[in-house]
């Protein structure tokens, strides 16, 4: 069976009740038989479930899947993307050591960078996203881990991961993707060399705006050291929405044909628009990394991003002008949504390390969904008038 055919069969355990659906395990304890097995449980010499923050049957379903669509040997769930995010960092590294970081991530990835890691002793350095032989240089003997984005948020920044992947293994680097924009249907950074994927399946994991969690995907002997960070510290995926993402992952292929399908059709219309300076979405040939993208990704996602003419200004008036499109701090969801990172999602950033990052005032991300591509258009149409 392929993949996605093994993804949606793999469920947890069935109750006495025999269930087609799998139940929702609300609970935070679990029973043991005797002292004997409790013992042996707490000693991790037997299987089984101790306390949710620990496991529980829906999560384990849910991170079952994910590792299998990824092809990834195990995986931690979180509570979100960005306790995902934290959680593999606390777990692997200590004062003294060094991440390396592609420059476009996400504007609370690069708060985590900037100010939450340093408190412990623990430094990031920045590289453009295009310079490869910056991403070795900046390695250093401190360096445990090199992060990046592809696509990135918002800019859509791809990044060669076989090319990565063989500086990492040659330094003697973790090497983790953010591979929310793409999710394991488009790409599995792990095929391409990456050591771990994350995920913000929050984002088109869940694809309707209802939950939030995170996942973490590697092999054994990295998972291991992120449940034993994770348990003690608490970042648990409650099990209602282990089970909601798990049952998301069933129609997931198909949302992302259609989110890929529409989005490319939305980016082919935009492209010379007279109201633009610049367009990007993975799949349009003038993208800069567009052979990179059709090497690692079998679509092009659901995002468009583009710099309207004008400044600030004009992308306030564009978001206003919008009727069908949601104004809300998400995506990946069924509506259509758009926003404004310079005035929201990387807001904290001085205009400088904006302009870095390519993300101008004007710039403008939209979240491709559902609805009926024409509908979609008729509202971007009107809005950029």
């Amino acid at each position: 069976m392929k993949k996605q055919t093994k993804a949606i069969r793999t469920q947890a355990k069935r109750t006495a009740y025999n269930e087609h659906a799998v139940p929702l395990y609300l609970t935070s304890s679990y029973v043991f038989d005797d002292a004997e097995d409790m013992r042996a449980q707490f000693a991790e010499e037997k299987e089984g479930e101790i306390y949710s923050r620990y496991a529980n049957p829906n999560v384990q379903e849910f991170i079952d899947k994910m590792a299998m669509l990824e092809g990834a040997e195990s995986g931690w769930a979180t509570a979100s993307g960005m306790s995902a995010v934290f959680t593999f960092f606390g777990a692997l590294l200590k004062s003294g050591d060094h991440i390396v970081s592609a420059r476009s991530v996400f504007g609370s990835t690069h708060r985590l960078f900037t100010e939450i890691l340093p408190k412990w002793g623990i430094a990031t350095t920045y590289v453009d996203v295009d310079n490869y032989d910056g991403f070795e240089s900046a390695i250093t003997e401190n360096t445990k881990i090199l992060y990046l984005e592809t696509p990135s948020n918002p800019g859509l920044d791809i990044i060669d991961l076989e090319r990565v992947a063989e500086i990492t293994r040659r330094k003697n680097v973790i090497f983790a993707v953010d591979n929310c924009f793409a999710t394991p249907i488009i790409q599995r950074p792990l095929e391409f060399g990456a050591d771990v994927s994350i995920h913000s399946a929050t984002k088109y994991i869940d694809g309707q705006g209802r939950t939030l969690g995170g996942i973490i995907l590697s092999s054994q002997a990295i998972i291991e050291q992120v449940k034993a960070f994770a348990r003690h510290t608490g970042p648990a995926l409650s099990p209602f929405n282990a089970w909601v993402l798990s049952k998301s992952l069933e129609t997931l292929e198909i949302r992302m044909e259609r989110h890929s399908k529409q989005a490319f059709e939305i980016a082919q219309r935009l492209e010379g628009h007279t109201a633009l300076t610049w367009i990007k979405y993975p799949l349009l040939k003038s993208h800069p990394q567009h052979e990179i993208a059709i090497k690692q990704m079998d679509m092009g996602g659901g995002i468009v991003s583009f710099e309207l003419k004008g400044g600030l200004d004009a992308g306030r008036r564009f978001l206003d002008k919008l009727k069908l499109f949601s104004l809300t701090a998400n995506l990946g969801d069924t509506r259509s949504i758009a926003t404004h990172p310079a005035s929201t999602t990387h807001s904290k950033l001085t205009p400088e390390q904006r302009a870095e990052v390519g993300i101008g005032e004007g710039l403008v991300r939209l979240s491709i969904g559902l609805e009926h591509v024409e509908d979609i258009w008729d509202d971007i149409a009107q809005a950029l008038v």
